[in-house]
Protein backbone atom coordinates (compact mmCIF):
# COMPACT_ATOMS: atom_id res chain seq x y z
CA UNK A 1 0.00 0.00 0.00
CA UNK A 2 0.92 3.55 -0.68
CA UNK A 3 0.32 6.75 1.48
CA UNK A 4 1.02 10.03 0.06
CA UNK A 5 0.51 12.71 2.24
CA UNK A 6 -1.67 15.96 1.93
CA UNK A 7 1.18 17.75 0.17
CA UNK A 8 0.97 15.32 -2.43
CA UNK A 9 -2.75 14.87 -2.47
CA UNK A 10 -3.66 18.37 -2.58
CA UNK A 11 -0.68 18.83 -5.84
CA UNK A 12 -2.77 16.09 -7.56
CA UNK A 13 -6.04 17.97 -7.22
CA UNK A 14 -5.48 21.65 -7.37
CA UNK A 15 -2.29 23.34 -9.06
CA UNK A 16 0.44 24.90 -7.13
CA UNK A 17 4.61 24.27 -7.26
CA UNK A 18 4.18 20.20 -7.12
CA UNK A 19 1.51 19.82 -9.68
CA UNK A 20 3.75 18.80 -12.32
CA UNK A 21 5.80 16.06 -10.21
CA UNK A 22 2.83 14.83 -8.85
CA UNK A 23 1.13 13.88 -12.18
CA UNK A 24 4.44 12.21 -13.40
CA UNK A 25 4.54 10.72 -10.72
CA UNK A 26 1.21 8.95 -10.75
CA UNK A 27 1.56 8.07 -14.81
CA UNK A 28 4.52 5.58 -13.80
CA UNK A 29 2.79 4.02 -10.51
CA UNK A 30 -0.64 3.26 -11.07
CA UNK A 31 -1.51 1.79 -7.80
CA UNK A 32 -4.13 2.88 -5.66
CA UNK A 33 -3.35 5.57 -2.38
CA UNK A 34 -4.37 4.96 0.83
CA UNK A 35 -7.01 7.65 1.54
CA UNK A 36 -8.06 7.96 5.17
CA UNK A 37 -10.80 10.22 6.92
CA UNK A 38 -7.62 11.99 8.66
CA UNK A 39 -6.72 12.71 4.99
CA UNK A 40 -9.67 13.28 3.70
CA UNK A 41 -10.14 16.09 6.49
CA UNK A 42 -6.63 18.00 6.37
CA UNK A 43 -7.61 17.50 2.45
CA UNK A 44 -10.63 19.66 2.38
CA UNK A 45 -9.19 21.56 5.04
CA UNK A 46 -6.65 22.70 2.95
CA UNK A 47 -8.59 22.74 -0.31
CA UNK A 48 -11.01 25.61 1.65
CA UNK A 49 -7.80 27.33 3.23
CA UNK A 50 -6.43 28.00 -0.37
CA UNK A 51 -9.66 29.72 -0.98
CA UNK A 52 -9.31 32.14 2.25
CA UNK A 53 -5.86 32.92 1.14
CA UNK A 54 -6.84 33.70 -2.08
CA UNK A 55 -5.13 31.51 -4.33
CA UNK A 56 -8.55 29.65 -5.84
CA UNK A 57 -12.33 30.67 -6.01
CA UNK A 58 -14.87 28.72 -4.40
CA UNK A 59 -15.75 27.04 -7.70
CA UNK A 60 -12.26 25.64 -8.48
CA UNK A 61 -12.04 24.22 -5.03
CA UNK A 62 -15.41 22.44 -5.26
CA UNK A 63 -14.20 20.94 -8.45
CA UNK A 64 -10.86 20.08 -6.73
CA UNK A 65 -12.92 18.42 -3.94
CA UNK A 66 -15.12 16.61 -6.86
CA UNK A 67 -12.25 15.00 -8.17
CA UNK A 68 -11.16 13.51 -5.01
CA UNK A 69 -14.38 11.70 -4.84
CA UNK A 70 -14.14 11.09 -8.02
CA UNK A 71 -11.05 9.81 -7.71
CA UNK A 72 -12.31 7.43 -4.16
CA UNK A 73 -14.90 6.05 -6.74
CA UNK A 74 -12.26 5.37 -9.42
CA UNK A 75 -9.81 3.42 -6.99
CA UNK A 76 -6.83 5.63 -7.32
CA UNK A 77 -7.50 6.81 -3.65
CA UNK A 78 -8.77 3.45 -1.28
CA UNK A 79 -10.26 4.18 1.34
CA UNK A 80 -8.42 2.90 4.50
CA UNK A 81 -9.69 2.73 8.05
CA UNK A 82 -7.46 3.35 10.76
CA UNK A 83 -6.73 2.26 14.52
CA UNK A 84 -6.11 5.76 16.43
CA UNK A 85 -4.86 4.35 18.95
CA UNK A 86 -2.43 2.42 17.70
CA UNK A 87 -1.46 5.12 15.08
CA UNK A 88 -0.83 7.34 18.62
CA UNK A 89 1.37 4.65 19.77
CA UNK A 90 3.47 4.57 17.17
CA UNK A 91 3.37 8.79 16.69
CA UNK A 92 4.67 8.08 20.34
CA UNK A 93 7.31 5.68 19.14
CA UNK A 94 8.90 7.95 16.27
CA UNK A 95 8.49 10.95 18.23
CA UNK A 96 11.02 8.87 21.02
CA UNK A 97 13.28 7.47 18.54
CA UNK A 98 13.42 10.80 16.19
CA UNK A 99 11.93 14.49 16.76
CA UNK A 100 15.10 15.72 18.73
CA UNK A 101 17.42 14.50 16.21
CA UNK A 102 14.71 15.69 12.81
CA UNK A 103 12.84 18.21 14.03
CA UNK A 104 9.35 17.13 13.10
CA UNK A 105 6.38 18.45 14.22
CA UNK A 106 3.29 16.81 15.56
CA UNK A 107 1.21 16.80 11.86
CA UNK A 108 4.34 14.78 10.65
CA UNK A 109 4.76 12.43 13.28
CA UNK A 110 0.65 11.68 12.25
CA UNK A 111 1.37 11.12 8.61
CA UNK A 112 4.40 8.97 9.36
CA UNK A 113 2.50 7.46 12.02
CA UNK A 114 -0.18 6.09 10.00
CA UNK A 115 1.31 5.01 7.09
CA UNK A 116 3.71 2.55 9.31
CA UNK A 117 0.47 1.38 11.38
CA UNK A 118 -1.14 0.67 7.85
CA UNK A 119 1.58 -1.53 6.81
CA UNK A 120 2.54 0.73 3.76
CA UNK A 121 5.86 0.25 2.31
CA UNK A 122 6.20 3.63 0.10
CA UNK A 123 5.58 7.24 1.66
CA UNK A 124 5.03 10.00 -1.08
CA UNK A 125 5.28 13.58 0.31
CA UNK A 126 6.46 16.96 -0.68
CA UNK A 127 7.66 18.12 2.50
CA UNK A 128 11.48 17.24 3.70
CA UNK A 129 10.73 17.29 7.37
CA UNK A 130 8.38 14.03 6.92
CA UNK A 131 10.67 12.98 3.87
CA UNK A 132 13.20 12.10 6.63
CA UNK A 133 11.47 10.84 9.21
CA UNK A 134 9.69 7.95 6.67
CA UNK A 135 12.95 6.79 5.96
CA UNK A 136 14.13 7.03 9.47
CA UNK A 137 10.75 4.92 9.88
CA UNK A 138 11.88 2.57 7.52
CA UNK A 139 9.79 3.89 4.95
CA UNK A 140 10.71 3.86 0.96
CA UNK A 141 10.14 7.37 0.68
CA UNK A 142 10.21 9.87 -2.33
CA UNK A 143 9.91 13.55 -2.41
CA UNK A 144 8.46 14.94 -5.53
Amino acid sequence: MVYADTSFLFSMVLHDANTASAIAYLKTHSTGLAFTSWQRCELRNAVHLAVWRGNCDTMLARRALDKVAEDVVAGNLVETQLDWPDVLVVADNLCDRHTAALGVRTLDLLHVAVAVSLGSKNFITCDGRQLALARASGLHATKI
